[in-house]
């Protein structure tokens, strides 16, 4: 196989980003993309000019011309579709989170074992080219023995509704962007087992729209002694802001991912998609450009067709996405209760949405 096809499973923003970065893989070609709105996924397969489109993902699935397909769809949906791709053969790429429930991450995680194909858990920082350059700085040594990582995502609320309802996404700002932070900091500290979790969660903005959460901040310890901490925010007016920094005994990384490249702007009616993704883009702005690439969105699908082509296991699995939403799990439960949770943990009800751990405390 010299090229590996590949199917999209969605039509929304993350599916937009995804349709982006495979334009600088030509490992890849986009042969489908399935969306349940006609208009909506004949747009966006025009666009990109992906030469077929359906609004059942099963006629994507039935289709013997696709290797891979690409999941960028609400979190309540991943289980059905993508034991649906393990069933028919395909290779799955599933964006973030793995699931909205443990229940269903376990399902997702079996059933490709079952059929032997690979799941590649999409945790595209993990691939941004500043944060992967910030790895090797620590392995290199250049400062000392890492003992706290900081990292923190905040804007002003998603784009999309179906966020708002934990029934469906799982949790809010936690739950959206601290799977992020979580994979992050494991993959910093090379993937160990954690010890604890503290967290802490508060609704002050979106009050009227969800139940969620739209501001958290956790605390993981893991096996090691190392510490990371986790600022997630709806509720941060201004737009996007992304942020690491690493302590190590010798020295200091601060990294910003967006306003280090950034333009200045100022618009009096507000510009482009931001609008809708991430609140306010009226008066002065830090304007973001090259967004997929600074991310590592294309780096990460390359990575990930390469583990195709050449039969590797990839850098971010089914396993590691199921790691991180156990800590998310252990995060909201520690909300709720206003106390440390601590390994070996479990929580009660894994089939349940791990936001009610805070909601019924």
């Amino acid at each position: 196989m010299d090229q590996v096809r590949v199917g999209i499973i969605g039509s929304a923003f993350s599916s937009s980003i995804h349709a982006e970065a495979f334009e600088e893989v030509p490992e890849a070609v986009l042969v489908a993309v399935c969306s349940p709105s006609k208009a909506h996924v004949e747009a966006f397969a025009r666009k990109w000019k992906i030469p077929t489109h359906a609004t059942d993902y099963r006629k994507l699935l039935d289709r013997k011309d696709i290797d891979v397909v690409v999941v960028g769809i609400p979190n309540d949906l991943h289980r059905e579709v993508v034991v649906a791709a393990a069933k028919a053969g395909k290779h799955v790429i599933l964006e973030k989170p793995i699931a909205h429930t443990l229940k269903d991450a376990d399902a997702i995680i079996d059933a490709c074992k079952k059929r032997k194909v690979k799941l590649m858990y999409a945790e595209t920082i993990c691939f941004s080219p500043k944060y992967v350059r910030a790895k090797k700085l620590v392995e290199e040594g250049a400062v000392g023995k890492l003992y706290m990582v900081k990292q923190g995502e905040k804007h002003s609320g998603p784009h999309s509704d179906w966020f708002y309802d934990v029934k469906r996404s799982g949790g809010g700002s936690l739950m959206d962007m601290g799977c992020h932070g979580i994979e992050w900091a494991r993959w910093m500290y090379g993937k160990p087992k954690p010890k604890s979790v503290v967290a802490h969660c508060q609704r002050v903005l979106h009050t009227e729209r969800t139940k969620g959460e739209d501001n958290s901040v956790v605390i993981v310890e893991f096996e090691g002694g190392g510490i990371a901490v986790i600022e997630d925010s709806w509720a941060k007016q201004g737009g996007m802001d992304d942020r690491v920094e690493l302590y190590g005994a010798e020295g200091v990384i601060y990294c910003d991912l967006l306003h280090g490249s950034s333009m200045e702007t100022y618009s009096k009616k507000g510009y482009g998609y931001a609008v809708e993704k991430a609140g306010e883009t009226r008066g002065w702005t830090f304007t973001v450009f090259e967004e997929a690439h600074l991310y590592g969105f294309p780096q990460e699908m390359r990575h990930f067709i390469r583990c195709l082509l050449n039969d590797e296991t990839p850098q971010e699995t089914g396993e590691d996405g199921r790691a991180t939403l156990e800590i998310i799990y252990a995060a909201y439960e520690s909300a709720g209760a206003g106390k440390r949770i601590t390994w070996p943990y479990k929580p009660k009800k894994p089939g349940d949405v791990p936001v009610n751990l805070w909601l019924k405390a």
